[in-house]
């Protein structure tokens, strides 16, 4: 059976209005401004800026041990702040400014204690007897619950199992007293029916390395700690809801779901949420639905509208994806309606938790199901703890079956959850803030979805969330440049193409590879095989080496290629990066699928690779097109004075492993569209991807002799290189040590040399992430993490110096310790695996002498060494290194590694911690880790860096948004990808001609004296 909402509108209609009727008069207590919550809920919908403020102040606050650490940050948060912020915060906030006293104490106190009776507003009990208390009332009047225990993601196996333990010890406090109650109607069960315990799990708490590139590991790691979790509510005749959390865990949500599912097929009583605000919802239900016909298995499906609107939004936007939820809130309600349609419809199979607490869908839910004659056992109504409490009473009232959903557990993790709740509760859209704050229209309200929508698009159109514009040819206007999209691991396609490419390169191993010289290979006697550091006995390709006689024959035709390369207009030359580009988009995974093979990259940082050099391309190409306008210099009459620009001549390109294809092809493409002719020597550790860039320019139809393809051994050829006297600059990214080298040899003026070479060189780094006292320890954590030991730490802006503030020292390293040994090691084609084999065996040798180093050094806190059975063919494995006790004069602390060694320090203050950040003679990237205004502001000036990150992690730089550079030792040069990086490879030209001609000048809209 099937029915037609726009049918039983009316019906909808009319049931709302009489639960309105049913609660006139009353207000949750959150909108109550005779409490301190009310007032601040109230003045946040009232002022954004105190909103954003105040969230962030209630995130902090966990964090605020001391009485001088609290009043800081409300003077840092609030001092300044207009008349629309509550007295007490004002009043304080100017108070702290002289000293505190007890006056000070006292609000301090006062404002503490307020948010946390605000937390403890949505949060039933902070330990077991507390929420067994808590329960008991709310069974008492006639509630059922679902208990929640508060925590999400973790950042290690440790707490992963102590979130496992918290939930088997609160059951154990429930299973105590439970056979004691009766069921909510005199019954055995609830209703009748109903289990009387229930719970609901977030499964990526359970297991800390959850990840969507690794759906399959994901769902066995959840499963393991989720299982005796479950059992237990077996054991209590209970049942188990799945909750589902971020986008990125979906999929391996549902799995979890389907594995528990089919191994317990005699125990029905296990859930799982779907939420409407994913553009995907419908689809997933259907096929959810299919699948339990299919195993002739019922089901039970929570419906929320969803908790992570702003998360989804703000993510995909920041990497160009398309945005996965619905952007106007009567969509999500359209989706609901339609979604609750399909799960009511299909109730022989599946039951049915609506979960809400807008009146227009819980209204919508019962008049379907009544339509539909849907027995009672089979849909109830779930709202949540502390939230909606007319609607919770009127719901009982009329459809008895409510159960509430009660988050328990400590307040540091309860802060995120309070913060969601006071998003929820103060967005504009929010059915509960129209209803009880704003007092909106009841017709409005209770409006079918459909006919909000059409008038919301009536009254403003235009909103779109597309993903990243389409690249167009420069015959036109060209559109605004957009970094490429990271690789989004949530889509099968993507997770399923790194295996089939990785196959592919497979059935081309020991290939040879020649050299590309004024458009032609050139193959030569020297060779060098290229290998696969997880396993050396793989050889990705056998690479021809140039002499001395082949560089002369590409800077012969290099020499030629430049007399008609600079002038080739700025927009073609921008074209051939477009179209090179283009080439790279449509081979993305076979080129990030050799970087996994040829240097370890993980997937998702070899895909960064491609993507950034795609980012460069097209980046350069609208740089040149704006610089390649000649600009008009003074406005003197009777004068036309033209700046512009040429290509410097040849460039020599010297590139790094490191970032093999993006780096080159940044330094490569610049010096091309600039007007230069480049010879390119690609490291010897990743040459088979350096040959990737001749496929690429061929593809794009590049003249010959503008791009050649020179790897070599530095030995014979660096040097030649250099010093030869063609050669009018040299791009660099390597090492400190060779780039002084390059430097020196470069400043000599060869016989024959006509030009001052230039020399651009990026090199090494001694990269720092300072964390302070009230840094977000989830966060923190994971970004050291990640910039540590991401690609091995083989990233010249890794993190190799974590500097902690003495305070939070011991909770950071104890987090650090444990987050570091449940990751995973081994070969980087496993996306389980967090870390893989350093590059080569030369690289393995020198970071075990770095360890070494700093073991004798400082305390070893971890060291972690990949399985024996990876270690096949003497495989470039090293062990990951975490020391303490190090302190600036230390070598570790001062040398660059370029390796999973991390030195961890511990300071006074933050100004020690600044001091010591600077001590280097690198200053390449930094990052810092605080919720203080204040300390963050001083950062930015006094962490003398590059590229300083706030709140991130020191990894991860972006074409324009985040160009890339630093200073001291760190390199000499502007930064790449940023603005000014072209006019490193060309030479500024004037022009000036009188344009005067017997007392006659023509006039030009750009001369100011004409009127």
């Amino acid at each position: 059976m099937s029915i037609d909402i726009r049918q039983i509108d009316p019906a909808i209609i009319a049931r709302g209005k009489e639960f309105f009727q049913s609660i006139s008069g009353e207000a949750p207590s959150i909108f109550n401004k005779g409490w301190w919550t009310g007032k601040v809920m109230d003045w946040s919908m009232k002022n954004e800026d105190f909103k954003v403020q105040m969230f962030r102040f209630v995130d902090v606050l966990p964090y605020l041990n001391t009485s001088e650490s609290l009043s800081r940050h409300i003077e840092e948060y609030f001092a300044g702040e207009d008349s629309n912020i509550p007295d007490v915060l004002k009043w304080g906030a100017t108070k702290t400014k002289f000293g505190g006293g007890l006056v000070a104490k006292v609000l301090n106190k006062t404002i503490r204690s307020n948010i946390e009776g605000m937390a403890r507003q949505f949060i039933i009990g902070q330990e077991g007897k507390e929420a067994v208390k808590g329960i008991r009332k709310l069974r008492k009047d006639g509630f059922a619950f679902v208990l929640d225990l508060l925590g999400e993601a973790t950042v290690s196996e440790e707490e992963s199992t102590a979130y496992m333990e918290g939930y088997l010890d609160v059951l154990g406090a429930i299973h105590k007293e439970c056979d004691k109650w009766q069921g909510l109607d005199g019954k055995d069960l609830d209703w009748g029916h109903a289990p009387k315990v229930n719970v609901a799990v977030k499964p990526s708490a359970f297991y800390s390395q959850s990840k969507p590139v690794d759906v399959e590991g994901t769902a066995k790691g959840m499963m393991e700690r989720i299982e005796p979790v479950y059992r237990k509510v077996m054991d209590m005749n209970g049942f188990m809801c799945i909750d589902m959390e971020q986008l990125k865990y979906k999929e391996a949500t549902i799995e979890l779901y389907k594995m528990l599912r089919t191994k317990y097929r005699d125990y029905p009583h296990l859930g799982i949420v779907f939420q409407a605000y994913l553009k995907e919802t419908e689809k997933d239900v259907r096929d959810f639905i299919e699948w339990a016909r299919e195993e002739n298995l019922p089901v039970s499906i929570r419906l929320v509208k969803g908790a992570y609107w702003d998360y989804e939004t703000v993510l995909a936007k920041q990497n160009a994806w398309p945005v996965p939820v619905w952007t106007r809130k009567p969509e999500s309600d359209i989706c609901y309606e339609k979604v609750s349609k399909i799960i009511l419809e299909n109730h022989d199979i599946c039951h049915f938790a609506c979960a809400s607490h807008n009146i227009r869908s819980i209204a919508a839910v019962m008049e379907m199901a009544k339509a539909l004659n849907v027995p009672e056992e089979q849909y109830e109504f779930q709202v949540l703890y502390g939230m909606a409490e007319p609607v919770r009473k009127g719901l009982k009232n009329v459809a008895k079956r409510v159960r509430l959903y009660c988050p328990y557990g400590e307040l540091i993790p309860g802060m995120a959850y309070l913060v969601r709740r006071l998003l929820e509760n103060t967005a504009n859209e929010s059915f509960l803030k129209q209803t009880f704050a704003d007092e909106a229209d009841m017709d409005r309200l209770l409006e079918n979805p459909e006919e909000t929508l059409q008038r919301q698009l009536a009254e403003k159109p235009c909103r779109t969330h597309a993903g990243r514009p389409p690249v167009q040819a420069l015959n036109g206007e060209i559109p605004a440049f957009s970094n490429f999209p990271p690789a989004d691991f949530t889509i099968q396609a993507e997770r399923e193409a790194y295996p089939e490419a990785i196959a592919q390169w497979r059935t081309k191993l020991n290939a040879q590879y020649p050299l590309f010289i004024n458009g032609q290979e050139v193959t030569t006697d020297d060779t060098l095989d290229s290998y696969n550091p997880a396993d050396p006995s793989e050889i990705i390709g056998t690479i021809c080496q140039a002499g001395k006689p082949e560089i002369d024959d590409a800077l012969t035709g290099a020499k030629a290629a430049y007399l008609d390369w600079r002038d080739v207009s700025p927009k073609k030359r921008a074209q051939y990066l477009l179209d090179a580009a283009d080439w790279c988009k449509k081979n993305i995974h076979k080129i990030s699928a050799l970087q996994v093979l040829e240097v370890g990259k993980q997937w998702d940082q070899a895909q960064a690779d491609v993507a950034e050099a795609i980012d460069f391309l097209e980046y350069y190409a609208r740089e040149m097109i704006r610089l390649g306008e000649p600009k008009r210099m003074g406005v003197a009459p009777g004068e036309d004075s033209r700046y512009f620009y040429q290509g410097k001549g040849i460039a020599a390109v010297i590139a790094p492993w490191n970032f093999p294809f993006a780096i080159s092809v940044g330094m490569v493409s610049a010096a091309i569209v600039a007007g230069c002719p480049v010879i390119y020597k690609p490291s010897g550790l990743s040459s088979v991807v350096g040959w990737m860039l001749t496929e690429m320019f061929r593809a794009a139809d590049l003249p010959a002799g503008v791009f050649n393809y020179t790897p070599g051994r530095g030995s014979v050829i660096g040097d030649y290189i250099v010093e030869h006297p063609d050669v009018s600059l040299i791009a660099f990214t390597g090492s400190m040590e060779v780039g002084l080298r390059i430097q020196q040899k470069a400043a000599v003026v060869q016989p024959g040399q006509e030009q001052c070479k230039k020399v651009i060189a990026e090199m090494g780094g001694k990269n720092a992430v300072i964390i302070d006292d009230d840094a977000d320890l989830d966060e923190a954590v994971l970004g050291v993490l990640y910039s540590a030991f991401g690609f091995q730490g083989q990233k010249c802006s890794a993190c190799s110096r974590a500097i902690v503030l003495d305070s939070i020292y011991d909770r950071f390293i104890h987090r650090l310790r444990e987050a570091a040994q449940s990751i995973k090691l081994g070969p980087s084609e496993d996306p389980s695996n967090y870390m893989g084999p350093v590059v080569d065996k030369a690289a393995a040798k020198n970071v075990l002498r770095y360890a070494k180093i700093a073991a004798e050094e400082g305390n070893i806190v971890v060291q972690r060494e990949a399985d024996d059975k990876y270690k096949i063919n003497d495989a470039c494995y090293v062990p990951l290194t975490i020391v303490d006790g190090i302190t600036p004069e230390h070598r570790i602390a001062q040398e660059e590694v370029f390796g999973p060694v991390l030195a961890v320090m511990k300071a006074k203050d933050m100004d020690e911690a600044l001091a010591w950040a600077n001590s280097t003679r690198f200053a390449l990237t930094g990052a810092i880790y605080s919720r203080s205004p204040k300390h963050l502001e001083r950062a930015s000036r006094e962490f003398r860096v590059g590229n300083l990150y706030l709140n991130k992690p020191s990894v991860g730089a972006l074409v324009e948004r985040h160009a890339f550079g630093g200073f001291k030792m760190s390199g000499v040069g502007s930064k790449s990808g940023g603005p000014d990086y072209l006019l490193q490879f060309m030479d500024p030209r004037l022009v000036c001609e009188n344009t005067m001609r017997r007392g006659f000048a023509p006039i030009s809209e750009d001369d100011d004296w004409v009127e």
